[in-house]
């Protein structure tokens, strides 16, 4: 790897002839440039972010439509797949991250630069039918959220949420640490959420163990709910987004600060990821020792699940649900907003005004609402589109990240091109293996 001719975001790293901080708060400048003895999550704090603006995609309201339907169904069953995928996704954002900070380019441009014009315009349609899934989901939860709080009809709320992630947004124009800290305060309020609703459902803690651990399946729509749990987890168009997230955010000049960079993301990754394993699992879990337990396998959509929860935990639990579905649903649009923009400049080098693309990118959730479609059912649907985009983003990434001359010391390790590859095998196998299925109605 060179040096990067681009001087660091100011905002990031802080010049690179600031004296040694003496206050409480350190710079990335400092730290990359070893200019400080300072030890402890001081050193962590300048690089958090990106993953966790990242993760907010793997705990969007397509995961909450598909763990509610895989738990109620099928108890604990499909847990090994909720957490295989999480690891995989571990994996996948830490390569997606690795790609920004060593090329200084994102995947779409990467895939721009490096593969024939033909297939190019194919992965941008792809991307882009992609990323409408994702607003689907997306704005259909927010809408939900409000409807389950406020009583507001889905029309109007859906309209709500457009407004709102236009003025989350906006906090861009001041620099990318005020709107990773709105979207970090979201995942906080998931997280929370979550953390009480475990408490009320008390689990069957041994139940949930060999459902973690022990790879099954009970029949074709339990294959097709482990699908969409993939799709809603390892999402493809937040797999472009992490290498735009870091590919200008904090530039190495050496290639050992680029090492010591991609470190420390590393660790962003992994708590950020964590934090979404965990989400994502309680999801799933609540459904599973509520719904399945009390006998309630027919539960299918998440307004059923929400005033359902009521009788069986209390008041308060349907109420904290649908604020966690709400803070979902506002960050995570928020988010495939951003990453609509960084697969059409990545891809064709134009970009158009963030709110014509979020008025066009509403259109689907808005002609569900109109057309009156059951709003769960399509969420589950749209996350198995997601699924089968997936080997678009999967590919390219493992494949440039492997190659030394592309990202020189960053390049991946043979084993860990091995598992990258075994992961997106499996993955495309999944796809085939559904397809097969429902073709023969099995």
């Amino acid at each position: 790897m060179t040096p990067r001719s681009r001087q660091p975001d100011p905002e990031a790293a802080g010049a690179s002839t600031r004296p040694a901080n003496t206050g409480m708060l350190l710079t990335a400048a400092e730290i990359l440039e070893g200019r400080t003895t300072r030890r402890g999550p001081a050193r962590i704090l300048p690089f958090l972010g990106p993953a966790f603006v990242a993760s907010v995609a793997y705990m969007d309201p397509g995961n909450f439509a598909t763990n509610i339907q895989g738990g109620a169904a099928f108890g604990y069953t499909l847990l090994w797949v909720l957490l295989s995928s999480n690891l995989t996704a571990m994996l996948v954002q830490s390569l997606s991250a690795k790609l920004g900070i060593a090329t200084g380019r994102n995947l779409a441009e990467m895939c721009r630069d490096r593969l024939p014009r033909p297939v190019v315009w194919g992965m941008w349609v792809i991307s882009e039918l992609v990323a409408m899934a994702t607003d689907l989901a997306e704005f259909l939860g927010a809408a939900l959220g409000l409807y389950l709080l406020f009583g507001i009809p889905l029309m109007p709320a859906a309209l709500v949420t457009g407004v709102i992630t236009l003025l989350i947004l906006a906090l861009e124009q001041r620099g990318y640490r005020p709107l990773e800290l709105v979207i970090t305060g979201f995942v906080g309020v998931i997280a929370a959420c979550y953390v009480v609703e475990t408490i009320l459902d008390r689990p069957d803690w041994r139940a949930v163990l060999r459902g973690a651990l022990i790879p099954q399946f009970a029949g074709t729509e339990s294959v097709l709910l482990a699908t969409g749990i993939l799709g809603a987890t390892v999402m493809p168009h937040v797999v472009f987004l992490h290498s735009a997230l870091t590919q200008h955010r904090i530039v190495p000049r050496t290639v050992e600060q680029a090492q010591r960079l991609y470190r420390y993301e590393v660790i962003d990754v992994l708590l950020a990821m964590t934090l979404a394993s965990l989400i994502n699992a309680a999801i799933l879990i609540m459904a599973a020792s509520t719904f399945y337990r009390a006998g309630l396998s027919h539960i299918a959509s998440i307004e059923e699940a929400h005033r359902t929860l009521a009788p069986l935990l209390g008041p308060a639990s349907s109420a904290v649900f649908a604020i966690s579905l709400l803070a979902s649903g506002l960050s995570s649009s928020t988010v495939g907003t951003l990453a609509g923009q960084v697969i059409m400049q990545g891809f064709l080098r134009r970009q158009i005004p963030v709110w014509v693309r979020r008025l066009v990118t509403m259109a689907p959730a808005l002609g569900v609402i109109a057309l009156g479609l059951d709003p769960t059912r399509t969420l589950v649907i749209s996350q198995v589109v997601l699924s089968f985009g997936l080997p678009f983003a999967l590919v390219p990434l493992v494949a440039f990240t492997s190659r030394r001359e592309i990202m020189g010391a960053l390049a991946n390790r043979p084993l860990t091109t091995a598992v990258a590859g075994v992961a997106t095998a499996l993955i495309i196998a999944l796809n085939a293996f559904l397809l097969f299925r429902l073709a023969v109605g099995g």
